[in-house]
């Protein structure tokens, strides 16, 4: 299993937007960065952990957990006129953005971006570089053990049906 940051804006898609989502799952749209979505096409496995970030308000950080529940898919904001997200330049036969659905695990206290930047074992998190606008990053497992940790929850087993 690999871990990631996915971020969002919450008035795009909260984690209580997650919540009352039909199957607590949402598709995770509109992503324009080619790194991000190679991350989401190339490398994310159904099962991945996902930390569920709220970005762009006034409180940032990590909101809850999810995990991704889909292989990558062609995203269909892409090809909709009317989609904030479209793209003349994608076309059905050849889509440029894909992207995962995304389920959620739970939600958590928030643990702010304030908090993090104070915590030495989180140092290392790409969220925290200067200068990095990713909407998706890989989260090592130290980091994602330490966060858990913070958060006082535990990644839930398989079988536990979550």
């Amino acid at each position: 299993m690999r871990h990631w940051l996915m971020k969002s804006e919450p008035s795009d898609c909260s984690i209580d937007d997650l919540l009352l989502a039909p199957g607590q799952t949402v598709p995770w749209i509109g992503v324009r960065n080619y790194q991000s979505r190679n991350f989401m096409r190339d490398q994310m496995a159904v099962g991945d952990g996902v930390l569920f970030y709220h970005s762009s308000c006034p409180q940032p950080g990590i909101a809850g957990l999810a995990r991704v529940s889909s292989a990558a898919y062609p995203d269909a904001s892409q090809f909709d006129p009317a989609s904030h997200w479209f793209d003349p330049k994608s076309k059905p036969d050849q889509p440029r953005w894909w992207h995962v659905d995304v389920m959620l695990v739970a939600k958590t206290r928030l643990l702010s971006l304030a908090e993090m930047r104070t915590r030495p074992e989180l140092q290392q998190m790409l969220v925290l570089r200067r200068g990095n606008r990713l909407s998706i990053t890989p989260v090592q497992a130290d980091e994602w053990d330490a966060v858990l940790r913070l958060l006082e929850t535990r990644w839930p087993s398989a079988s536990s049906g979550n």
